[in-house]
């Protein structure tokens, strides 16, 4: 059963995409700029890998959000 913080974790994942989402939808930032914030966010894991125990889970995470930006939901759409 997972456990607690993977609930959390699913969860903030969930609400931070819809925000993006929203960001872009009203044209609060350019579709490019809420891309490059994804982007930013898997660099800072891809970077953070290999400096910790914890590499295999930030592999996992920016892996993770380049699905993200790979995957044509609205953030990408034009």
């Amino acid at each position: 059963m997972p456990e607690q913080t993977e609930y959390a974790g699913i969860a903030a994942l969930t609400i931070c995409e819809a925000l993006l989402l929203a960001i872009s939808d009203h044209d609060l930032l350019p579709k490019h700029e809420v891309v490059g914030v994804l982007r930013d966010a898997a660099a800072s894991h891809e970077n953070a890998a290999g400096s910790d125990s914890d590499a295999d889970m930030h592999r996992t995470v920016a892996a993770l959000i380049n699905q993200i930006i790979a995957g044509g939901n609205s953030v990408r759409r034009p």
